[in-house]
């Protein structure tokens, strides 16, 4: 059932079977670019990774192609390739996924295994869209930085730990900074807000500890991403 279309054992690949091959890789990063746009929040994404993804299976494709079983073409194109300096932007943990996934199918295609790579990418693409949709892999908590301003005579040890304790799952000081010729404290804390915790009532709570001084509630800065 999962032939491939290139019968042949030597790196001739007819004419036809070729294009066909182009012409599903070229689907098929399609639809796996169509997927990712759907999984992802509205500009979260770059329209160039979304064209990068379209592009790889037929790239992968077509070097599968050239190569055919010839050793020393696929040295020479490793050479080649050697000579090509990659670089990229930080992506999270599913970015890497849909290039493995459009360059595993683009493979599949340069193979000869077109159907099989089209009811695979279906499978995988239906399992992505579905897992981004549901609450699947959630956290029950939100990760937060907060910043709160204290003055000097305030000892900031434990003062707020009541407040985390009704607010948070969990709570760490991990930075604390002098500010204003060393008349104010900045503590930094990464915090755990429980499910449906109001972030305006933690923040008014702190602000009749902190005299009404400063306070920033935002996202953790540098989350953990994967660099190609």
């Amino acid at each position: 059932m999962f032939k491939s279309i290139i019968y042949t054992t030597d790196a001739a690949v007819s004419a036809g079977a070729s294009m066909l091959i182009v012409l599903t890789a070229l689907v098929l990063g399609l639809v796996i670019a169509f997927c990712y746009i759907l999984t992802q929040e509205k500009g979260s994404f770059t329209k160039d990774f979304v064209i990068a993804v379209a592009l790889i299976p037929i790239i992968v494709a077509v070097v599968i192609m050239l190569v055919g079983n010839s050793v020393a073409r696929a040295f020479s194109l490793a050479g080649a390739f050697a000579l090509v300096r990659f670089r990229s932007a930080p992506g999270s943990a599913k970015d890497i996924a849909v290039v493995f996934l459009t360059m595993a199918m683009g493979l599949a295609c340069g193979l000869g295994y077109i159907f099989f790579g089209a009811v695979a990418t279906l499978i995988i693409c239906a399992v992505l869209v579905v897992l981004s949709k549901t609450r699947f892999g959630e956290s029950r908590t939100v990760q937060k930085q907060l910043k709160i301003t204290i003055p000097e005579d305030l000892n900031y040890t434990g003062v707020f730990d009541d407040i985390f304790t009704e607010y948070s799952s969990g709570c760490e000081l991990v930075n604390v900074r002098t500010s204003n010729m060393g008349t104010l404290y900045e503590l930094t804390y990464h915090i755990s807000l429980k499910a449906g915790a109001d972030e305006k009532e933690l923040i008014d709570s702190i602000r009749c500890r902190n005299g009404n001084l400063n306070i920033s509630l935002g996202i953790l800065p540098n989350r953990s991403t994967f660099i190609m």
